[in-house]
């Protein structure tokens, strides 16, 4: 008698009426959402810190820059020293009048030599965001100055300065472009991020149920009526279905906190999401910012990312927590797991890297497309070459290897379980374990 549907049933619900899981389904999102608004409205906090900051330009000229251009932040204010006051004088009245911060700016023969003896005093070390705001002030103001000591006309240099956007096109007609590149890593990193978090959180819930279940001795009495491979199988997947009912509670939870959290303490998202964009544009991004978006999401292989995100997830999945159930049977502890746990993260942690590093720099290249068919690596690697056109061949070459390397380690894993579910009191090594395939 087939006994996986009840197998898989009673995993699932023993994970899902657990106290410690129900809790943490309502926990994990408040705790994250709750750290998110903290973190933004401690640098809120700090955005908005209001500072004094005098200036003793000794040029007399320099300084103006900061009386005719308003502050992007609206939080500091300029005090221009009169002329003739001492460098020693300027700081002890910065002291006594608990400002921020004085700049001072010495006379020089030359603007090169003004550029570097500009300095800033304080009693803090002042950020590294309003230092390099105010450099970027000063290099303007002091290069204008320099090229109208050399007779040029500051009119000629801007009406004469060419913007380059390089149009990347292919030979089919496909247009891209950096941000469309970029954003096609972001897919990819998101993808392969989540399957590896995915493992790591539910592959040990499974690795925890089987020395549970060996520690109690209630193994004893489930195996003298069911198959080991069905044991282990409806593991996994009673608890793979556990996860995804989790998971989903976490994004319907996290995305009303949000909208709640955003209401009761005023966060406004939709303001420091235009405020970031707004940034982005002053520092030089391209202007048609909506327009590349929508670039972004046709240039996209949706279809495909959708399908293939489901089919690799879950080969990864299955292939990794396999091998969870097979160390879980091995040990009768979850400190003895610590010997066998490397192993299996090594690859892991290296197609993350592999991914991250190689298929933006070269998608299509020997080693990002060589670990895209390598099993326990092709689930984060293939997910993140599929964003720049992955043919349908090599896909399925992929997944093929892949399924058929997870029925080959269901199959190793089950030789494990099924001799190591009954042993006790013994910290077994590989060579052991080697002999179990055996029996």
């Amino acid at each position: 008698m087939n006994h996986l549907p009840l197998i898989i049933k009673r995993e699932y619900l023993t994970k899902v009426r657990n106290k410690s899981f129900i809790i943490m389904t309502f926990l994990s999102p408040l705790i994250m959402v709750g750290l998110f608004m903290l973190i933004f409205y401690l640098t809120q906090l700090n955005n908005n810190k209001e500072r004094t900051i005098s200036i003793l330009d000794e040029t007399g000229t320099i300084s103006q820059i900061f009386t005719q251009e308003v502050d992007e932040e609206a939080t500091t204010t300029y005090n221009i020293l009169p002329k003739g006051i001492s460098l020693e004088d300027a700081k002890k009245q910065v002291q006594e009048t608990e400002e921020y911060g004085l700049l001072y700016i010495p006379k020089m023969t030359s603007t090169e030599e003004i550029s570097k003896q500009i300095k800033f005093f304080s009693e803090d070390s002042p950020s590294l965001k309003f230092i390099s705001r105010l450099e970027r002030q000063l290099s303007k103001e002091l290069t204008d100055v320099a090229l109208i000591n050399n007779g040029v006309q500051l009119e000629m240099v801007e009406n004469s300065k060419m913007d380059v956007a390089i149009v990347q096109e292919s030979f089919t007609g496909e247009r891209t472009s950096k941000l469309i590149n970029y954003s096609k890593l972001g897919f990819g990193l998101a993808a392969g991020y989540l399957l590896f978090m995915f493992i790591i959180i539910y592959g040990n819930m499974i690795m925890r149920s089987v020395i549970e279940e060996k520690t109690n001795r209630i193994i004893e009495v489930i195996i003298s009526s069911v198959k080991p491979i069905q044991l282990l199988m409806g593991k996994i997947i009673g608890t793979s279905l556990a996860g995804v009912t989790q998971f989903l509670m976490w994004v319907i939870l996290g995305g009303i906190m949000v909208v709640v959290f955003s209401v009761v303490f005023g966060v406004d998202l939709v303001g420091m999401q235009a405020a970031q964009q707004q940034e982005a544009l002053q520092q030089g991004m391209d202007m048609n910012f909506q327009m590349q978006a929508a670039e972004v999401f046709q240039s996209l292989p949706l279809g495909n990312l959708v399908v293939a995100f489901f089919i690799f997830f879950i080969g990864g999945y299955l292939l990794y927590s396999s091998l969870y159930a097979a160390i879980g049977a091995a040990v009768d502890n979850e400190t003895d797991t610590q010997q066998f746990m490397m192993p299996i993260m090594m690859p892991l942690i290296l197609a993350v890297y592999v991914g991250g590093f190689t298929v933006l720099e070269d998608p299509h290249g020997t080693v990002a497309t060589v670990f895209s068919y390598i099993p326990f690596t092709s689930p984060v690697v293939m997910l993140m070459r599929i964003p720049f056109g992955v043919p349908i061949w090599q896909q399925l070459i992929s997944v093929v290897i892949l399924y058929i390397s997870f029925t080959g380690t269901v199959w190793f894993a089950s030789k494990i379980y099924r001799v190591g579910i009954l042993m006790y009191g013994k910290k077994p090594s590989y060579k052991e374990i080697f002999k179990w395939l055996k029996y």
